[in-house]
């Protein structure tokens, strides 16, 4: 028993003595109400018995006994909340592999809301993200059968099917009038956690999942790519992108955000009992030496990305860009049970250093920024005319500049070359440009601007190791 849990009971014990100490004429009642509650619970119990046998006896088909007692199992628990619910044994295997990053499907995290699925958010480069599968979208129907009523397992498992196969999904998506049909191609998924590259001076961390590559992937891609760039000096800044990030693992969650900071609280998970409650620290060391952080998310960023976004955020450690995030503020537990099946319970909300939760609110940006919907290319007619002169430079008989060697006439094409680069960029994926944009104005300032990180936001130095 460790000291915490001997407290724990000895305080127990405290308790008990001095309630029977100032309590003593109200035994009788309270005796007698706790043996009405535990009757009431065997009653209904007895209950649930009878309408089984009934079932087994006389239903107009013959009965799975073991499906049946399942279904019960898991309508207990999906009453409680969205995201807790009973694994059979093949679902319980399916999240061993998840949290280790292959698996097979679509390639989509799914909540239930009002009886429907909702996409939480499409992985990237999985057949549901290649088939345009957004955050937000409602699906209805999968293979023309409608999902209305199902539970979320068993709406999931009609997704699920031979690799290779294709799945018909129907859609609701706010903005579009009517339902629309997605085919999609299942496949196996192999999930890269992060992905790693530099985007003229800036490092961009793509961040997929919270699974147990996360972090090793974090910290391996960012001193790459730090490395091929020349060291940190020339870098000015770090993106890291959690969008359509659907969370997974609480202690890959508290590894990346510690990887940012030196010091304080990363997140506190608080239970029914608050003695059982924990408290995760940052421990010293930050991988960006400093550098300007941003950090991405949108309506699909959800769980472990909000604790890091949270985190990040609350000791000013970076400026969060993008949309409002998902809000689960949840934590679940998965136990496992006989039979190799697992109970997901959730058995805690977690809060952000600064006290609060994000459940059913999600993490405010610090500057909204919204993705503008792709538009077509321009037809060839409704191009600019070329040839005519723009500028100076493309004047007959004009004068030389001989005010510039040929290293700075050089050095200002490379920066016009990049400029160009950042518009087209803006094009593409607007979100991140404007991280872009940030990071190249810190720059410029020079070392006497602020910074994200100047600020930790807490004065509190005890550090502790996060759990794995």
């Amino acid at each position: 028993m460790t000291s915490t849990m001997q407290k724990f009971v000895m305080a127990a014990a405290a308790g008990t003595l001095a309630g029977v100490v100032a309590t003593t004429q109200l035994v009788g009642p309270l005796l007698a109400q706790e043996g009405n509650r535990s009757s009431s619970v065997y009653e209904q119990l007895d209950l649930f018995g009878d309408i089984f046998e009934r079932i087994r006896a006389q239903y107009v088909e013959e009965v799975d006994e073991e499906e049946l007692i399942e279904a019960a199992i898991n309508g207990m628990l999906t009453s409680l909340d969205p995201h807790s619910s009973y694994l059979p044994p093949e679902d319980a295997e399916d999240m061993r592999v998840q949290t280790r990053g292959e698996f097979g499907g679509l390639g989509i995290e799914v909540t239930q809301e009002d009886g429907f699925v909702k996409v939480v958010s499409p992985m990237d480069g999985t057949p549901a993200q290649e088939a345009g599968i957004e955050a937000g979208d409602f699906i209805t129907h999968v293979d023309g059968e409608s999902v209305l009523g199902l539970t979320l397992n068993d709406a999931v498992d009609l997704m699920r099917g031979p690799v290779g196969s294709d799945i018909v999904v129907t859609v609701v998506r706010e903005g579009e009038e009517e339902p629309f049909d997605v085919t999609i191609t299942r496949d196996t998924i192999t999930l890269t956690a992060v992905r790693a590259r530099t985007e003229g001076d800036t490092v961009v961390l793509r961040v997929t999942t919270f699974n147990d590559q996360t972090f090793p992937n974090l910290r391996d891609g960012l001193e790459e790519q730090i490395e091929e760039a020349g060291g940190m000096d020339s870098v000015n800044g770090i993106v890291l992108d959690l969008r359509n990030n659907p969370g997974g693992l609480l202690s890959q969650a508290i590894r990346v955000s510690d990887a940012f900071l030196e010091q304080g609280e990363i997140v506190s998970t608080r239970g029914r009992d608050p003695a059982e409650g924990d408290r995760y620290n940052a421990s010293e060391g930050d991988l960006a030496g400093g550098k300007p952080l941003v950090v991405l998310i949108n309506g699909g960023s959800a769980s472990a990305s909000e604790i890091v976004a949270g985190a990040l955020q609350d000791h000013r450690r970076a400026i969060v860009v993008g949309t409002k995030s998902f809000g689960k503020g949840s934590v679940q537990t998965v136990m496992p049970l006989r039979g190799d099946g697992a109970m997901r319970l959730t058995t805690a909300r977690y809060y952000t250093p600064s006290g609060r939760s994000i459940q059913a609110l999600g993490i405010s940006p610090d500057i909204v920024v919204h993705q503008p919907p792709r538009t077509e290319e321009p037809a060839e007619d409704e191009e600019a005319p070329e040839g005519f002169s723009r500028s100076e430079a493309d004047l007959r008989g004009r004068l030389d500049n001989d005010s510039l060697t040929e290293d700075e006439i050089r050095q200002i094409e490379e920066d016009r070359a990049q400029a160009e680069e950042a518009a087209r960029l803006r094009e593409e994926d607007y979100q991140l440009a404007y991280a872009l944009d940030i990071l190249k104005g810190l720059s410029a300032l020079g070392p006497e601007a602020p910074s994200a990180g100047a600020d930790t936001g807490s004065d509190d130095e005890e550090t502790s190791e996060a759990e794995e």
